[in-house]
């Protein structure tokens, strides 16, 4: 809640320039800044009119070192907070998401989706402060400019404005130690005519050897539009609507997913086919022409990724903070393209356990409690 409330105040002005100035200078250059915070990284970015990239250098850089923090906008800031935080808590699948990420990861910080009312009302300026002199400056800090610019001119620009930026904080690193457990964790949303489902376990992070074999074995059994479960219960049993998996990655952390909004009445049936799909690829490898067919999605998609500024930057931030190496992006489709059969049945079977998963289920318990006890943990 601090990190999201700093990055949201350092939008409000520099030490010599207001906010209204900031917007001003920003748009008319076309563009606008922004400032993200993430679990690993906060970003401050601007995407502007080729012949400003000079002065956008300068912008930015006044933002991410000289921001104001002015007490004034802290109420209202306040109060946007607490309203967001409301409507984004009573979503289900919000709601199965802060489940799921707490059981997996219990007191480490991957474990906190949204911060607390009590949080942000407590929140001061005096605290925000700390948290950038105890977070940010040059040491922590990577530039990555992409487009069409004057690169002779950009670079001046960066060493002017960026040169004697404090070195400040080296960076923390604290990977959690997670271990898989099979959990059956259900919240009541009493008259809810649908169930979310939140179904996975931790894998191996983004610097594994079977990093992407685990992408390829994702898209194929539930990442990608034609892939199995999706198939299974989207189009062939009518269950859900908008299924997916996912590799959700941190730093050197990663979890395996299977999310779904489900009819209530098909909860304990969805559940079924689920680790049905997964158990038939523990059992039996796919075909050549599937696979293939998954492999190329993958490439096309990556091509896709890398077709604008700010994705091509995506990457780039990716590979830095994983630490995968430069030849990461080079060789990514070839190693895509060389995932085998075999290997995907393999990485199934050593990972993607349905007896290890942790299970969340947001929806009306009266109608769902007796579908869900054939999920329930044994008992020792």
């Amino acid at each position: 809640g601090l990190a999201d409330m700093a990055g949201k105040l350092m939008q409000e002005g520099t030490t010599s320039r207001s906010a209204q100035q900031v917007a001003e200078e920003a748009a008319n250059m076309g563009g606008a800044v922004n400032v993200g915070v993430g679990p690993d990284e906060s970003d401050i970015g601007i995407d502007v009119l080729s012949e400003f990239g000079p002065k956008a250098a300068a912008l930015i850089a006044d933002v991410a070192e000289h921001p104001l923090f002015p007490e004034s906008e802290l109420p209202r800031l306040k109060k946007d907070a607490l309203r967001q935080l409301a409507i984004a808590k009573s979503g289900p699948q919000n709601m199965a998401l802060e489940r799921f990420r707490k059981i997996l990861y219990g007191n480490h910080p991957y474990g906190t989706v949204f911060p607390t009312q009590e949080s942000i009302e407590k929140t001061t300026v005096e605290a925000i402060k700390k948290y950038y002199a105890d977070n940010f400056g040059a040491a922590r800090a990577h530039l990555y400019v992409a487009g069409r610019f004057d690169s002779a001119a950009v670079k001046r620009a960066i060493e002017e404005n960026f040169g004697k930026w404090e070195k400040g904080p080296v960076p923390i690193t604290d990977v959690p130690k997670v271990k898989p457990e099979h959990v059956l964790d259900v919240t009541d949303r009493p008259g809810a005519p649908q169930s979310t489902l939140y179904v996975g376990l931790p894998v191996p992070g983004a610097t594994s050897p079977d990093n992407i074999g685990l992408t390829v074995t994702n898209a194929l059994l539930g990442g990608s539009f034609g892939s199995r479960i999706t198939t299974n219960i989207r189009e062939q049993k009518g269950y859900t609507y908008s299924p997916f998996s996912q590799i959700s990655r941190r730093y050197h952390d990663a979890y395996w997913a299977e999310v779904a909004d489900v009819t209530t009445q098909y909860t304990g049936p969805s559940l079924k086919e689920i680790f049905g799909e997964i158990e038939r690829l523990q059992k039996e490898a796919p075909g050549e022409a599937e696979l293939k067919g998954i492999e190329t999605y993958l490439s096309g998609i990556f091509v896709i990724q890398n077709s604008s500024r700010g994705a091509l930057i995506g990457q780039l931030r990716y590979v830095d903070l994983q630490g995968l190496g430069e030849d990461y992006l080079k060789t990514y489709v070839q190693k895509v393209n060389a995932v085998t059969p075999a290997e995907v049945q393999r990485i199934t079977k050593e990972y993607i356990k349905p007896g290890e998963m942790t299970i969340v289920v947001v929806g009306d318990k009266s109608k769902i409690s007796d579908q869900l006890t054939p999920f329930e943990p044994a008992k020792t």
